[in-house]
């Protein structure tokens, strides 16, 4: 019997039921053709186009409850959809439907003295739970992103996205249909009682993965709790180091993209260090430029003396503000930046600014963040820029995924061995 996924009433229930369904969808994406879920993915992408006016509707309703919450500024653009921005959704799903399916791939292929033909081919997870704050885009992108890897997802996003959600993810579910495929091989949970989320991390039968995305609560809760295994997103402390030997003008046009740009992603700049050998010429010149752009400045006492600055405190430093605002400290050298970068990181994204090869592979030798950069801006920090056409988040642990994870990193491997009557001596 068909549990009725209107009634919320029995979440255990009905989360068993979501699983189960899962589960089962998991089992056919497994072996679906490359050519089915690029047909829906591509579907999908345009399901959203045409749907782009109730979508911008429901998510409305979003940011009137998130108005009504309180949310930031910066949480409140997480949130926002517009016309653009719905266009870079069915972008990102129309780029991964082009990409080439990661399923099958065989990663390595040898032969043993025994007679054994053995190749490592990518194979699906299976089921993946995503837990998510506020950005609904994360809807789609994980959805396209599970579906091109052949998994089944179970999607939980934030309260707040909870109407635009259920738009996009019903134009998901067309785009399956169109194809023959499963529509249970992406599931919304259809409610914001905060027990579905405890309820999927111990889904131990159902769900391989739970992949966590957003602050630090959240994923906080999901480490401690989880039964199911982990893909940590947690949150960016990102910093920029302006190496003495560092171009002005690259200093300049780097942070204020870096901290400005989007304020409330998570590649967003956080903590300036500045080598204390430029920290009255460079450094003061693009903490001024900082200032003029709307950002406060928290500075430690050195910068502090640039005026419109506010002294940092101790809670500045390893903080993840999603807003106007960025911790600013001298350093003595580059081995000053790396230890504190080592101190106050969170491993997500961290960039050096220096016309020094040899410091900048200092810097990213020396250092474990899942993305270290060099000269660029850390808004970079982003599957869709780093070619995988959108990322299910940015994996800050060390086992299996890491950095942005898209369709390839949603794969695990199996190993295909081939005698001819070969047998072990």
């Amino acid at each position: 019997m068909t549990l009725d996924m209107t009634q919320t009433d029995n979440i255990p229930a009905l989360m068993a039921d979501i699983g189960k369904r899962a589960k089962s969808a998991s089992a056919t994406l497994g072996f679906a053709s490359a050519e089915q879920k690029q047909t829906a993915l591509e579907n999908a992408a345009q399901a959203i186009w045409d749907d782009r006016d109730t979508i911008l509707s429901a998510n409305e309703k979003d940011m009137a409850y998130a108005r009504e919450k309180g949310l930031s500024d910066a949480m409140m653009d997480r949130l926002s959809l517009d016309q653009d921005r719905i266009r870079a959704i069915t972008d990102s799903l129309r780029s991964i439907a082009a990409q080439s399916d990661p399923v099958g791939e065989v990663m390595t292929e040898w032969d043993q003295p025994s007679g054994l033909n053995i190749q490592r081919v990518r194979t699906p997870l299976g089921v993946v739970g995503v837990i998510y704050e506020s950005r609904p885009n994360v809807t789609a992108d994980a959805g396209a992103l599970c579906l091109k890897a052949g998994n089944a997802v179970i999607l939980r996003g934030g309260s707040e996205s909870f109407h635009s959600s259920r738009a996009i993810h019903a134009a998901l579910q067309r785009g399956l249909e169109s194809a023959d495929l499963p529509v249970d091989a992406i599931q919304l949970v259809p409610t914001r009682d905060r027990s579905a989320v405890s309820a999927m991390l111990t889904m131990t039968d159902t769900i391989d993965v739970i992949v966590p995305r957003g602050g630090k609560g959240l994923v906080g809760l999901v480490q401690r709790e989880a039964r199911v295994p982990v893909f940590a997103h947690l949150e960016g402390i990102v910093h920029i180091y302006i190496d003495e030997n560092a171009d002005p003008e690259k200093v300049l046009k780097i942070v204020l993209n870096a901290k400005t740009r989007r304020t409330g992603i998570c590649g967003s700049a956080e903590c300036l260090l500045i080598h204390e050998n430029v920290a009255r010429t460079m450094g003061k010149g693009v903490i001024k430029a900082l200032i003029d752009a709307g950002v406060e400045v928290r500075a430690d006492t050195t910068l502090s003396a640039v005026e419109g600055t506010v002294a940092a405190t101790d809670d500045d430093w390893g903080h993840e503000y999603l807003d106007m605002i960025i911790a600013a400290k001298t350093v003595p050298d580059i081995d000053g930046a790396i230890a504190h970068i080592r101190q106050y990181g969170s491993n997500h994204t961290d960039c050096i600014i220096t016309e020094d090869n040899a410091a900048a592979a200092k810097f990213m030798t020396q250092l474990d963040s899942a993305i270290l950069m060099h000269n660029a801006s850390t808004q970079f920090a982003d599957g869709g820029e780093f070619g995988m056409g959108a990322e299910i988040g940015i994996a800050t642990g060390k086992m299996h995924a890491r950095g942005p994870v898209g369709a390839e990193q949603l794969t695990s491997f199996k190993y295909l061995v081939r005698g001819d009557g070969t047998i072990r001596s």
